[in-house]
């Protein structure tokens, strides 16, 4: 198995962006989360890791665990590409436990000898350790190839254990163009049986020419598949990202491999989410990790050598036909100190009054009236960075980053609830108890002020922590 180079590995130059606590890479590009799963005692996080630049490169697995989902420790990186089963690189994929072992199921990507980076295939292969840090590829790789009907993409596998059996979703390209996500079946992880597509897209342009970072599992006895679709052209005010974040809700009939599902919606509405994946925790949450950035955004901490970040575990919910997030209850051992708590009339603006805004949580609870509309202002340097508009007679929420284009999302009812997480370069928004979230990065060389205003006197409570 090939080794980092720790000669040519890049580091971080300047602290002004750094996260507190986000997981990041030490230094290099990281995106898709991988391999979440919970083995001997600690939580195991995954990340597409790139640890020569900050630029996107051939991807790595770099790791980090915790034992309360706040506290990360960066262990060593647990794939590197370069074997003759992953010769381009050790994209995306998911870990199971097995018999004490863990074992992770990825994807690996070769480049066909051309010089052409659009030109590739790729294949699936197995690695396993038993400490939880070290792994060992499988001889048996690869382990699964693609069928006849698939293209060159073919890629990301999410596994888990049902009724007597593995199952794997993988997300592809089937030869018309269109995205699709397929099943497989195993008893041992290694010899795997293609039960064919679970759910395609019908046209490219509404529903995408490929699924990539499947997710499949159970919540609230409704099966989820989620996914994020490519090509999605904008309708309105929907689909705005080059690449989106979606899901279906449905039943999977495993024996005969049908997938009876609904239509697919966005499941963030912000500029910075994509390539999410779940896993279980011991006490049977379903907790979600995504990755806090977007291939076409600019992203001004690759300058300080390094790129890219994690979102906060979120809980998943399904009611009423809907796809709730919540951040993760273990969050609140972040709170250091109260630093607001008011009941009072909002009756034009309250300007937030504590030193540290970069690193804190607000709980901001609005009773609307009609035609009010309500705005939560994030600044620099008397600089709007980003900007959440509630109207409550359109039932319309709008967001907007710097100069980007807007994002939009819809609420309903009486009462605007918004739950904010704001680290030194990001913020993480979940409005009326999850129904939606915007996640969103901003960057600052100067302290950041908050303020939320109205356009009436309407009944609000706020509460303020500062986050170790």
């Amino acid at each position: 198995m090939q080794k980092v180079d720790e000669s040519k590995t890049i580091k971080v130059t300047n602290q002004r962006y750094r996260q507190q606590f986000h997981i990041s890479t030490p230094g290099g590009w990281l995106n898709d989360p991988n391999g979440l799963c919970y083995f001997k005692g600690y939580y195991h996080v995954f990340y597409q890791f790139h640890p020569y630049s900050a630029e996107w490169g051939p991807m790595h697995w770099g790791h980090v665990r915790s034992r309360d989902l706040v506290h990360w420790e960066q262990l060593p990186v647990a794939l590197v590409p370069g074997d003759p089963e992953d010769t381009g690189g050790c994209f995306s994929g998911s870990a199971i436990v097995k018999d004490g072992r863990l074992y992770l199921i990825y994807t690996g990507h070769h480049y066909f000898d051309d010089g052409d980076q659009d030109h590739f295939w790729e294949n699936q292969n197995l690695a396993y350790s038993d400490d939880g840090i070290h792994f060992t590829k499988s001889k048996h790789n690869p382990i699964i190839t693609a069928p006849a009907d698939n293209t060159q993409h073919f890629r990301d596998p999410k596994v888990w254990q049902n009724d007597g059996y593995y199952w794997l979703i993988l997300g592809s390209q089937a030869t018309d163009g269109l995205g699709r996500a397929l099943l497989y079946r195993s008893t041992n992880l290694i010899l795997w049986e293609n039960q064919g597509p679970i759910a395609k897209a019908k046209v490219a342009d509404s529903e995408g020419f490929m699924w990539e970072c499947p997710d499949f599992f159970r919540v609230n006895d409704t099966d989820i598949l989620l996914y994020s679709p490519m090509g999605i052209k904008a309708v309105a005010h929907n689909f705005l990202n080059v690449s989106s974040v979606c899901y279906q809700a449905g039943q999977l009939n495993y024996e005969q491999a049908t997938f009876d599902h609904g239509p697919f919606w966005e499941l963030d509405r912000g500029h910075n989410f994509y390539a999410p994946q779940t896993f279980l925790t011991p006490d049977k949450r379903r907790i979600l990790i995504g990755w806090m950035s977007s291939f076409d955004d600019p992203m001004p901490e690759k300058a300080d050598g390094w790129a890219g970040c994690l979102t906060l575990p979120r809980e998943l919910h399904y009611q009423k036909g809907q796809l709730l997030m919540t951040p993760a209850r273990e969050l609140k051992n972040l709170r250091e100190s109260q630093v607001a708590n008011e009941v009072m009339t909002l009756a034009s603006s309250y300007t937030f009054n504590y030193d540290d805004q970069q690193h804190s949580e607000q709980l901001i609870t609005i009773d609307l009236a009609p035609a009010s509309i309500t705005k939560w202002q994030l600044e620099s340097a008397g600089k709007p960075l980003l900007t959440l508009v509630a109207d409550q007679a359109s039932g319309d929420i709008t967001i907007q980053q710097g100069d980007l284009t807007p994002r939009y999302a819809k609420f309903t009812g009486h009462q605007l609830k918004l739950h904010l997480f704001i680290d030194t370069s990001s913020v993480e928004i979940f409005i009326n108890d999850g129904e939606t979230t915007f996640t969103e990065r901003y960057y600052a060389d100067q302290p950041i002020q908050t303020t939320v205003s109205a356009n009436q006197a309407l009944p609000t409570q706020i509460e303020a922590y500062q986050l170790a």
